[in-house]
């Protein structure tokens, strides 16, 4: 089977849906034959995907690059060659005759706009609404995903559900090498610290964060709070919290964290933090937990469901419960915390990619069928 798949809306920096992307192409070019759909100017990185061919037909500008792949991309040779277009990211070309599959990660567009900026909830609600009519068949990254979409946009496709995994080759409790990793990169193997991971925007849950780490860190003079991720939108609350926290000497930005140096900091975290008010599905959670670290995250979330039982979980908004759980997290015994970490790898070893392109390619079946 030949799919394309269009990755031309993934930034330079991969995070979070992009994440998803960079794991899936790489997946795939062993399984079919598969066409990547690049920006002009981002065909490099693209290349090293195995067996996959690389064209490049999208132009860089945003604006002309949405223009490009709703009026043209559906008609190029990629996708008049493939039997499936995979749009990876909400959206799909409104032109041609390739059958096309498309993932829809969250609603939040829909459920709460105020997470987003004013043009992109406009946009992706379109999209969404469109893919939902003349998409072959949807895919949602998480049940909870799946039962918004049904439940806020009317669509009689089908729609499967296909959890993302985790590269175990990387994201393991073992921890021989992080001392030599944090070297090099400038970090202190001697701190401890509560680590959140994630873009830096509104609905992560940053303010609640810092408010539970003022409490936390009253209590413990030693403890830090690191933050790996970069900048997105709406981040002025963020930096006028950071700048008037009691504890800001203790709150360390990262930014970007490379690939290699992640685990790293999941496994030697006192407690990974992630009190995001709402997710299609919390990457970091199930990464944090293939690492074996104490997790803390938001109850009655997407995140609840990848986690089960092997994290805390905390009410979104509940401030002292957040700061409860913390403290619990990072005064735990080294015999608790090999008791947590065996918990953690059961069940994030759950989650596999393998399983996640499986139920790709059925969709991707279903779509040339249809």
């Amino acid at each position: 089977m030949k799919v394309a798949l269009d990755v031309s809306a993934m930034p330079v920096k991969l995070a979070g849906a992009g994440r998803y992307v960079g794991a899936l192409a790489n997946h795939l070019g062993t399984v079919l034959d598969l066409t990547l759909v690049t920006r002009r100017n981002d065909r490099t990185r693209w290349m090293s995907v195995p067996r996959a061919d690389v064209m490049s037909p999208v132009p860089a500008h945003p604006a002309l690059r949405l223009a490009y792949e709703a009026y043209r991309l559906g008609t190029t040779s990629a996708a008049r060659r493939a039997d499936v277009w995979h749009g990876p990211h909400y959206t799909m070309p409104r032109t041609g005759h390739t059958p096309a599959v498309v993932t829809i990660h969250d609603l939040t567009f829909f459920t709460h706009p105020e997470w987003h900026e004013a043009r992109k909830v406009a946009f992706f609600t379109r999209a969404i609404h469109y893919a939902a009519v003349h998409a072959a068949v949807l895919l949602c990254v998480s049940e909870t995903t799946r039962d918004e979409l049904l439940s806020l946009v009317p669509t009689s496709k089908p729609v499967l559900v296909a959890p993302h995994g985790v590269d175990f080759s990387r994201f393991t409790a073992d921890g021989v090498s992080d001392s030599a990793l944090f070297t090099s990169a400038g970090l202190a193997n001697d701190v401890p610290y509560i680590l959140f991971v994630g873009t830096i925007e509104p609905r992560k849950g940053l303010d609640l964060l810092l408010s539970a780490f003022a409490e936390v860190a009253r209590d413990d003079d030693t403890i830090e709070l690191w933050l790996a991720g970069q900048s997105g939108w709406g981040v002025d609350d963020v930096a006028t919290g950071l700048a008037r926290h009691p504890f800001a000497t203790r709150i360390r930005r990262l930014g970007f964290v490379a690939d290699e140096v992640l685990p790293a900091l999941y496994r030697r975290a006192r407690a990974v933090a992630y009190p995001s008010r709402g997710e299609g599905f919390g990457l970091p959670v199930l990464e944090a937990l293939a690492c074996g670290a104490p997790v803390v995250t938001s109850a009655d979330t997407v995140m609840a469901e990848v986690a089960g039982t092997a994290a805390s979980l905390v009410a979104v908004g509940d401030t002292a419960a957040l700061a409860n759980a913390l403290e619990h997290a990072v005064s735990l015994s080294t015999g608790e915390r090999e008791h947590v970490r065996e918990i953690a790898v059961r069940q994030a070893a759950g989650f596999t990619w393998d399983t996640s392109v499986a139920t790709h390619l059925t969709a991707y079946e279903m779509a040339k069928k249809s």
